[in-house]
């Protein structure tokens, strides 16, 4: 098996082409549509060429639920990626190995169309352009805040030049990590968008605008801001009527100082944290994990790192 992202520019016929790509959270409380952070929560994708038709099978995640067929998004976006690097789009077989939830604000599409736009790249034989990647997920996505960090792993900042998606990476600070907390219901990104208002007020904006640039130095270097750096006017509360119990958990943990977030469209809960590089200790045993409670009924809880890397690539060449 080969490395991922391989800087060959020669295009190689490959076996097999095997992607993994992380998890993410948005927005991260004032941050809307703009930051993004990649966790250590994953899905991996198999991609094996041959034949004429599709064949798709999902494990994990979605299993019975998805669509099976070229309809399939991870498969519409190995697609569109193929015929955006000018190759022909050849029969394969894909297999899903889904871990991130869907429907529930950890970024599942945005893993999927990503993970299958880095797939075509391992198709066709070619190295991850991981700028070209941005403007292709954002394309398909419609919005390039869990796109960008999925493809770039750690801490993102994204914005759209006309349609465009654009993005840069900033390197997290050390021992950054993220508890989420997971409920069993599902709450769709348009349902929750549709709760937003179209005029906020101007002092609301304004607060959101200096806990943005807060959180920019909280995320690379100061944790101990992230408290007062993730405060938000302009999308959580407005969210509640389709998510009460996600927004009653960020007030219960925010009130005991921990700073808890809706993640993306929710209704997952994160909270961001600092936990120091173990030392003969599991990380599960940090501080701040530990600091973190147990999940209400019906929710599971992740304690999760950030992902520095963002989405891998590697291709088992033929031959």
């Amino acid at each position: 098996m080969g490395s991922p992202d391989k800087a060959d520019a020669e295009r190689r016929p490959c076996d097999q082409v095997r992607v993994r790509v992380p998890a993410t959270s948005a927005n991260l409380g004032p941050g809307f549509d703009a930051f993004g952070l990649a966790l250590t929560l994953y899905d991996d994708l198999i991609v094996t060429p041959g034949g004429s038709g599709i064949t798709v099978t999902v494990t994990g995640s979605g299993e019975g639920e998805l669509a099976l067929d070229e309809s399939h998004l991870v498969v519409r976006s190995i697609r569109a990626g193929l015929e955006a690097l000018g190759v022909p789009v050849p029969g394969f077989s894909l297999r899903c190995e889904n871990r991130i939830p869907h429907g529930r604000g950890l970024g599942s599409s945005s893993a999927a169309i990503v993970g299958g736009l880095a797939a075509a790249y391992g198709l066709a034989g070619e190295p991850v352009d991981r700028e070209r990647l941005v403007v292709l997920a954002n394309e398909l996505e419609g919005h390039p805040d869990n796109v960008a960090a999925a493809a770039l792993g750690g801490f993102t900042i994204a914005w759209t030049e006309g349609e465009t998606g654009r993005a840069v990476r900033l390197e997290p600070a050390a021992g950054l990590a993220a508890v989420a907390y997971v409920p069993d219901n599902r709450v769709l990104t348009k349902e929750a968008r549709g709760l937003l208002p179209s005029v906020v007020p101007h002092t609301d904006a304004a607060a959101n605008a200096g806990r943005s640039a807060l959180l920019v130095a909280a995320m690379t270097g100061r944790p101990e801001l992230l408290l007062t750096a993730t405060e938000d006017r302009l999308h959580q509360e407005y969210r509640e009527p389709a998510m009460p119990e996600s927004l009653a958990l960020v007030h219960k943990l925010r009130g005991s100082g921990l700073a808890a977030i809706v993640s993306g469209a929710g209704p997952t809960v994160a909270v961001l944290g600092e936990t120091p590089a173990p030392t003969g200790k599991a990380a599960g045993q940090s501080q701040f994990y530990r600091s973190t409670p147990e999940p209400p009924d019906g929710w599971t809880k992740y304690e999760l790192g950030i992902d520095p890397v963002g989405v891998q690539v590697w291709s088992m060449e033929a031959g």
